[in-house]
């Protein structure tokens, strides 16, 4: 039986402001909002400032003795790399190498992360860290009781500073602060390659925060304007550019994996796939004509037409004005940066250009 799909605790703001609706990980999100649409959105966070509700995001805790070195043997990414008040993005990964889940893990001490999964894989991810849990460690999932608000493009650090909030913290540094009364975790990341902050506050206070961020006029922006700009980045989406057949290696994200640890999920698979090399590898693709890449789309080579690849992610560049997209190529074809290859759309051949992401230039740092 299909569950209902759940709502973010701004559900009645989006719908007050026209949002278009849309299913993502079972929740009802805004894809897009009335009066903008893709275009104008995308183009305010590249150019001023939007703000997007990513409450589907999933957030658990993982607290007790040496929870974070627990978690340090689970996830891929090294957490000891980082200390408090420093967040990491990792991979939650099977014993095969291919990946469950992409996460952002929060480090607010030794005995205490908090965990940011995709809305979709949540549970399974809290499921495999309760199976092997020690004695002493809770992991509990908290989906329902924070809101993400993400607040992003060059004059997100104006907006956040009108408001009280603290903004000169490094890239991937969090701090918790108050606001009207409430704790917000404040951290500088995103998903879009612009300067920016994802916000973290109890869900029955979001709408204060959000109130006062629309107020200072940050755009507010669906979840289609934030596909357009993480595809700008290659910025992975899990699903599509990884996934459980996907591997990071394959996908170009071994910076995310923990190489000299002696343990994490998956390492055995992994390390002996990059010993052999990968089947294949994630490049970018970039119209050289009117066609715009679609997932699934059969990659051709420049003359013959067999199969040596498929697209997983692909749109149109609202800042290039041109089609862009992910693709997962076979290393034994040849194909490499800057190669002209084929995209099968319905049976007729569109030109791309082999190319590394990003497609736009990121202002992050």
């Amino acid at each position: 039986m299909t569950q209902p799909l759940r709502h973010p605790a701004l559900y009645h703001r989006h719908a007050a402001l026209g949002a278009k609706f849309a299913a993502f990980g079972g929740w009802e999100m805004p894809l897009e909002y009335a009066g903008g649409g893709v275009l104008k959105e995308h183009t305010a966070v590249r150019e001023d400032v939007g703000v997007f509700d990513v409450s589907h995001l999933g957030k658990a805790r993982v607290r007790g003795r040496g929870a974070a070195a627990f978690v340090n043997a689970c996830l891929s990414n090294d957490l000891d790399r980082i200390g408090a008040g420093q967040a990491q993005y990792t991979l939650c990964l099977a014993d095969n190498g291919g990946v469950v889940d992409d996460l952002i893990a929060y480090r607010f001490g030794d005995d205490d992360v908090f965990l940011i999964p995709n809305a979709a894989n949540t549970a399974e991810v809290v499921r495999r860290l309760c199976a092997v849990a020690p004695n002493g460690i809770s992991v509990v999932d908290q989906h329902e009781l924070f809101a993400v608000l993400a607040v992003q493009g060059p004059r997100s650090t104006e907006v956040l500073a009108g408001l009280g909030l603290p903004t000169d913290h490094d890239y991937m540094r969090f701090t918790v602060s108050a606001y009207n009364g409430t704790d917000v975790v404040v951290c500088r990341t995103g998903y879009t390659g612009e300067h920016g902050y994802e916000l973290v506050i109890p869900s029955h206070d979001a709408h204060t925060l959000w109130d006062a961020i629309v107020e200072t006029g940050a755009r507010p922006c669906g979840l289609a304007a934030r596909d357009t700009l993480r595809t700008e980045m290659g910025y992975p989406l899990h699903g599509q550019d990884l996934s459980l057949d996907i591997t990071p290696v394959q996908a170009r994200a071994g910076w995310a994996v923990g190489w000299n640890k002696p343990a994490f999920w998956g390492r055995e698979a992994l390390v002996a796939e990059k010993a052999a090399g990968p089947r294949r590898l994630l490049w970018g693709i970039e119209a050289l004509d009117r066609g715009i890449p679609r997932a699934h789309m059969s990659v051709l080579p420049a003359s013959g037409d067999a199969p040596i690849g498929e697209v997983t992610s692909g749109t149109f560049s609202p800042t290039r004005k041109v089609g862009i997209g992910l693709a997962l190529i076979d290393t034994e074809s040849g194909v490499g940066e800057g190669d002209e290859v084929s995209l099968d759309v319905r049976g007729r051949r569109s030109a791309v250009r082999v190319v590394k992401p990003p497609f736009v230039k990121s202002s992050v740092r």
